[in-house]
């Protein structure tokens, strides 16, 4: 087996090139730089479209069997508008005199003239200590959220007394807060990776060029992502959302530039070994291409795992960020080397790597001098003490995963910037019943009209109960546990509720705040007494779309976690040729996933404060640091693996983790760094996913794959490659399988 360490040139690789070869060599490069260029040109000014194919609906991504889906797909056939309701709440210090009153109400009657306000604004309603005033104002679906919440604030405050505070809240409310958190923050969040990389880039390998040439291999691949994955987003094909944005701008940066690294530590070995670039870079290639593929290969397949999900938010990232990780290995397999081709070694300026193979030979001998060799003389004089060691520090940072408190958040609590729509949910529950303008909506059969109303009325989480109706001038009709009343003056006759295929519309004022415990509390238990009932009456709204989203999330996380480890097995013993092997590397990375969590729970309770976790941060904490935390022990075990077939496997671990030390220190470095860029991104599932993997990747680089798995590897010896036959005679390359 050859290898980047070998000093014999085979004889038809020593003569000079012909004129057709030397043509190729120019060419081949160009070709291949060009193609990208013309990919990155198309895709470049979709950077500013994504936002035209995104989706922050929660409820769009609901499996279609959830009762919340199945409600929301029949709640516009009983009402004329599929609008977003807004609710505005407005207090003052005091009891509301009549002058603010009727001046608010002056203001508010002309809020309909609003561009995106849609029909059916309801009157001002006072509350019942007579300090605040609430309204429900219906937004176009189509129309710009944001935009019209920020209207309708600023005209009620410049027009309406100012000894009020005026707060929009409600569905509108808080859906133009998650808008705004995600609005233009792509540049920003692109521009603190791409800053944060150049630095540990410049830092690691010195040298000017090379920083510039590995971020454009991650921003070329990005690109053409984004052309790739906005169009099937236009198709239907695929569902973005600004969380999946986000995700994805990370994941191909730092997976591109982890594999460019890759590349270069194997590009910069041949060199030293190699006179010509262009030998240099085939065997660079030869040498990086199956641990790329691999590596890309696990990411892929833990990611596309996420198709099993029911929650369409999960199985939506599984292809996007798939396509994103094979773009970067493209890029960084392609256009890479191209580009290094064509500056040769100048792209090393101001350090070169010079042609010294007898030199390169002997820094290769053990112990080979830096930190890594001193990591590796500890390894081989206690290596039994030092994993057992680490494992056990891992282990009691593991402790703290039950303290994680991954049972969901409230919706008003996801931003973490100031939030005029989370103050207002609190004035909401102070001032009036806290579900006004996030009803529940109960579907069920008009002859179990009454029979459903009245279950709902005996919970003493609700309010009052309503049934739409087209005919009403308020769009319902009130109910009561004595029948359906009117709607109109004394003496009116009732219009009747609408009906669709024999179904009626109820809708419930929850007493609680839609996104509280005891909102969710309350809808538990009216599902669990009507599947006793037999009725078939379904809820919807908000508070039941955030609880089946709960829910799904807890099945995926239990569905998702073991599939994903048992596909990364059967890749690790394709790739090493061994069983023993993968179950070690995948051992240690779930214990270092622990780890990463049970800190992680310690530093959100107890230094942060956050009120709790979405149920999908475990999981997608989890896909993310198992997938890309193996990659670094593929990096070292394809390396050991080599140096084991010229060595023995207790020296080929050595070996391999001297060499490949300084790489995969720079790439945890840049993954760490890039997954903290989500962290400007005032999103509390962001900032907790990009602390579970930042320091989870920290843990990988510096304790598992630097400490346990070479010493682990190290105390066993040969066995870990059973049952292939290089577990016989590790230092026969030879008789190896």
């Amino acid at each position: 087996m050859s290898t980047p360490n070998s000093t014999t040139e085979p004889a038809s690789l020593q003569h000079h090139p012909s004129t057709g070869t030397r043509w190729l060599r120019v060419a081949l490069p160009a070709l291949i730089i060009i193609i990208w260029l013309v990919g990155t040109g198309i895709g470049g000014p979709y950077f500013g479209r994504v936002e035209e194919v995104s989706s922050n609906n929660q409820a769009a991504y609901l499996p279609e069997s959830a009762d919340a889906t199945r409600v929301q797909e029949q709640l516009g056939q009983f009402r004329d508008s599929t609008s977003i309701p807004a609710v505005v709440v407005i207090v003052g210090e005091e009891r509301l005199t009549r002058d603010e009153i009727e001046k608010t109400r002056a203001a508010a009657s002309t809020l309909s003239e609003i561009d995106g306000v849609g029909d059916g604004m309801s009157p001002l309603i006072a509350s019942e200590d007579g300090r605040a005033l609430e309204m429900f104002i219906p937004i176009d679906a189509d129309a710009e959220i944001e935009e019209v919440v920020v209207k309708i604030g600023d005209h009620l405050r410049n027009d309406a007394p100012q000894t009020l505070t005026i707060h929009v809240t409600g569905p509108a409310g808080l859906s133009a807060d998650l808008i705004k958190a995600f609005s233009g923050v792509d540049g920003l969040l692109l521009a603190v990776a791409l800053i944060a990389v150049f630095a540990i880039l410049i830092i690691v390998h010195r040298s000017v060029l090379l920083p510039v040439v590995v971020l454009a291999t991650g921003i070329f691949a990005l690109t053409v992502t984004l052309l790739t994955v906005w169009w099937l987003a236009k198709a239907g094909v695929l569902l973005l959302s600004g969380q999946t944005r986000g995700i994805l701008f990370i994941l191909v940066i730092g997976a591109a530039t982890d594999y460019s690294l890759l590349y270069v530590a194997r590009y910069r070995e041949a060199l030293r070994i190699k006179p010509d670039t262009w030998h240099a870079s085939r065997i660079a290639l030869r040498a990086a291409v199956e641990p790329i593929l691999a590596s890309g290969g696990t990411v892929i397949a833990g990611l596309l795992c996420l198709l099993l999900s029911d929650l369409k938010s999960n199985s939506g990232l599984g292809p996007v960020a798939s396509i994103g990780i094979m773009f970067a290995m493209l890029s960084a397999l392609t256009l890479l080397p191209a580009v290094l081709l064509l500056f040769g070694r100048a792209a090393f300026w101001p350090r070169f790597p010079h042609h010294e193979p007898d030199v390169a030979a002997a820094e290769h001998e053990l112990p080979t001098p830096g930190v890594w060799g001193k990591v590796s003389s500890l390894i081989r004089r206690r290596p039994r003490q030092v994993w057992i060691t680490t494992a056990i520090l891992l282990g009691i940072g593991a402790l703290g995963v039950a303290q994680l408190q991954a049972d969901g958040v409230a919706q008003s609590d996801l931003v973490l910037t100031a939030s005029q729509a989370r103050d207002g949910q609190k004035a909401l529950k102070e001032h009036f019943p806290g579900g006004s303008g996030s009803p529940l909506y109960v579907l069920t059969e008009e002859n179990t009209l009454q029979q459903t109303a009245n279950t709902v009325l005996s919970n003493p989480g609700i309010d009052s109960v309503s049934v739409l109706s087209r005919d009403s001038v308020s769009g319902s009709l009130p109910v009561t546990t004595e029948g359906i009343g009117t709607a109109g003056p004394p003496g009116t006759s009732a219009p009747a509720p609408t009906v669709v295929d024999g179904k009626v519309m109820l809708q419930a004022t929850l007493s609680d705040v839609a996104d509280s415990k005891a909102a969710e509390e309350t809808v538990r238990d009216l599902r669990a007494t009507f599947e006793q009932s037999e009725t078939g009456a379904l809820i919807g709204g908000v508070t039941a779309t955030a609880i089946d989203t709960k829910d799904a999330s807890i099945h995926d996380r239990t569905l998702i976690i073991p599939i994903v480890l048992g596909v990364i097995l059967l890749i690790l013993a394709m790739l090493l040729r061994s069983l023993l092997a993968p179950v070690l590397l995948i051992g240690t990375t779930v214990l270092s996933f622990g780890t990463a969590l049970g800190v992680s729970a310690f530093v959100f309770n107890n230094i942060l404060d956050l009120p709790g976790a979405d149920p999908a941060v475990p999981l997608y904490g989890f896909v993310f640091l198992v997938a890309l935390g193996i990659d670094y022990n593929i990096f070292l075990a394809t390396r050991v693996r080599e140096e084991s077939f010229l060595h023995g496997t207790r020296e080929g671990v050595l070996r391999g983790l001297a060499v490949t030390g300084g790489v995969i220190t720079s790439a945890g470095l840049v993954l760490t760094a890039t997954f903290s860029a989500l962290a400007v991104i005032p999103i509390l599932f962001l900032l907790q996913l990009a602390f579970i993997v930042a320091f989870g990747v920290l843990l990988d680089t510096f304790l598992v794959r630097a400490l346990l798995v070479p010493a682990l590897l190290h105390d066993i010896g040969p066995m870990i490659w059973w049952p292939s036959r290089l577990r016989h005679d590790p230092r026969n390359g030879a008789t190896a399988s």
